[in-house]
């Protein structure tokens, strides 16, 4: 992905408390996000700037561990987290806009930084078909928030 942006979007029936909850709970990320296997929570404390936590996820049919930080937080509105790997550095921005009492607009963008060199270049040319696959994830992410916070009293 050659410094590509992916933005996705979903309405959830919930109120953004809800959903913020559902996005920022952690230890509960596997059982929410069916593309996560696994998180280790790496710094102690409430979720926000500075959290640190391991997660490991199923992609394009491989499974890769990633660490993600998370360097902006506005509780129940918006949250950045980021990741370095092998040369690339990752953004993802969550934006979650009320719609009226029970319902929620929330905007994911995922953006890549590619590495320089031959591995730039690969993901250059790879750039369409992994921006499909990450907004996939994305979308399926956000349909897996919804399902767990939909219907739920808050």
């Amino acid at each position: 992905m050659a410094n590509t942006s992916v933005v996705v979007e979903r309405r959830i029936a919930a109120p953004p408390a809800a959903v913020w909850d559902a996005l920022t709970d952690l230890e509960n990320a596997p059982k929410v996000l069916s593309g996560v296997d696994a998180v280790e929570v790496l710094s102690p404390g409430p979720f926000g700037v500075g959290t640190r936590w391991r997660e490991t996820r199923r992609m394009m049919g491989k499974q890769a561990t990633e660490e993600i930080y998370v360097t902006a937080s506005e509780p129940p509105a918006r949250y950045v987290a980021e990741a370095d790997s092998q040369g690339a550095h990752y953004v993802s921005e969550f934006l979650l806009r009320a719609e009226g009492p029970d319902a929620t607009q929330v905007r994911m963008t995922f953006s890549a930084e590619p590495p320089g060199g031959f591995a730039g270049l690969l993901a250059k040319f790879l750039g369409p078909l992994g921006a499909r696959a990450v907004a996939k994830a994305i979308g399926k992410d956000l349909d897996d928030v919804a399902a767990a916070v939909e219907g739920r009293s808050t």
